[in-house]
């Protein structure tokens, strides 16, 4: 059978594997896959489909029929300690795993501000990953356990995927350049997410991405275009989809053959993508086996000349702020654990400290609300931290360098520093589900 998506009339679709998912008027996508499927209602004839994903997995639809294993026997999210000891003494306790466990270590790897940050938010049900929409607001690899019945998802947040010579240019933390390389090698499966509503990012993958994927060859990818629901022509979805792809998903050719082409539609040159062939994959196996930060020059010669990757085992199309898009992948990643030991308590939530996740918080307001340059100047200090009967006490001190900074941060009245402290005391409460006060100071960094 085949993967079948309509156009806007219903009448184009995309052949993808052997399977048949029909989107009709009798049968909406929601019926089957908890997809985004709407009806024009002045139309009869109209039929508008936000895809959720495209699905290739034998197992996956095999175990959607039977009924979603992340829905059944839901667990709420666990929460952080406050104290740091006993988040570090929670890290080291021995895994409560059942007899048949799984586990599934995934590596959300992108450009910077593809929304990777968000969607691990959205998987794991609570906030603990920063998020703003500023460049490299995620500054060093981050841990997110997801544990439901006997399967633990570990995410791997990392920075966007960057270049030494703008790690080196804008001042940036070698973290940044080196920390999704190394959390790659640890991984069972590479999400690669896209933000589709950039109309430059969207014509073909990042060339550090692409650096990535050919290099561990041997460690599955399935591609995530995120940010759908910025895409006001959906059927350009298709478009993207078959360039970021080389038009080859799960080793078989994705075909879209409309009925009735639309007038704007544009043969896709075939040398602007090269198909992911056997021949290449033992290649970069070979490779792989070398030096992990470098390709020979002919690989990276193709690579600059090449939009898509061929070897992604699967698409999904969704919006990371949509939980309902996120249930989908989140299904999909429970049926792809292998049976093996859990890594973390099932009480374990993040591998960040109590404080690191306040310091990144206060860091992301300061972001979201700060223009320009100055967020990236500004250092936060911790002065207090103390816990009692009614929740938290914290005070930290931000630091910086220019006094027009400095301005800028207290603001008209000091309502800058207190919008940003109530904002960051709510996101912790919510994070440590006790109340958190938070008290912030702005001095000259001497």
């Amino acid at each position: 059978m085949a993967l079948r998506v309509c156009w806007r009339s219903c009448r184009d679709w995309i052949v993808l594997s052997r399977r048949l998912v029909v989107f009709s008027r009798q049968e909406p996508a929601s019926s089957l896959l908890k997809g985004n499927a709407t009806y024009n209602c002045g139309r009869s004839d109209s039929f508008i489909f936000t895809p959720a994903c495209f699905i290739t997995s034998d197992a996956f639809v095999s175990t959607l029929l039977k009924g979603n294993p992340a829905v059944a026997d839901y667990r709420f999210p666990a929460s952080v300690p406050l104290d740091n000891g006993e988040q570090s003494s929670l890290l080291l306790r021995r895994p409560d795993q059942p007899i048949n466990s799984k586990i599934l270590k995934v590596a959300i790897i992108g450009a910077p501000n593809a929304g990777k940050s968000t969607l691990s938010n959205q998987l794991l049900g609570r906030k603990v990953f920063a998020v703003s929409k500023k460049v490299h607001t995620t500054r060093k690899r981050s841990v997110g356990v997801l544990t439901e019945q006997d399967t633990q998802i570990i995410l791997l947040d990392t920075p966007g995927l960057t270049t030494r010579s703008k790690v080196k240019r804008h001042q940036l933390e070698n973290s940044l350049l080196l920390d999704p390389w190394r959390t790659v090698t640890e991984a069972d499966l590479m999400v690669v997410v896209v933000d589709v509503s950039d109309k430059w990012m969207c014509k073909s993958l990042d060339l550090e991405v692409l650096k990535c994927l050919a290099q561990h060859p041997d460690i599955p990818a399935v591609l995530v275009l995120n940010k759908v629901d910025k895409v006001k022509m959906k059927d350009r979805l298709l478009d993207i989809t078959g360039e970021l792809t080389c038009g080859v998903v799960n080793g078989r050719q994705l075909r879209v053959r409309p009925l009735i082409k639309p007038p704007w539609a544009e043969k896709r040159p075939e040398q602007d993508c090269v198909a992911f062939q056997d021949d290449d994959r033992s290649k970069l196996e070979d490779a792989a086996d070398g030096d992990n930060t470098v390709l020979d020059k002919d690989r990276l010669k193709t690579l600059r000349n090449q939009k898509g990757w061929g070897g992604f085992k699967d698409v999904f199309m969704l919006s990371s702020l949509d939980k309902e898009d996120v249930e989908t992948l989140k299904g999909y990643l429970m049926v792809a654990a292998k049976g093996g030991s859990w890594q973390y308590h099932s009480k374990v939530l993040t591998d960040q400290s109590p404080v690191e996740l306040c310091i990144d918080t206060i860091r992301e307001k300061l972001l979201e609300h700060l223009p320009q340059e100055v967020p990236y100047l500004i250092t936060q200090a911790v002065e207090l931290w103390e816990e009692d009967e009614n929740g938290l006490n914290v005070s930290v001190k931000i630091l910086t360098k220019k006094e027009s900074h400095l301005r800028m941060a207290i603001g008209a009245g000091g309502q800058m520093v207190a919008r940003i402290a109530q904002e960051t005391s709510e996101q912790l409460t919510h994070i440590f589900l006790k109340e958190v006060k938070l008290r912030l100071s702005v001095k000259m960094k001497k």
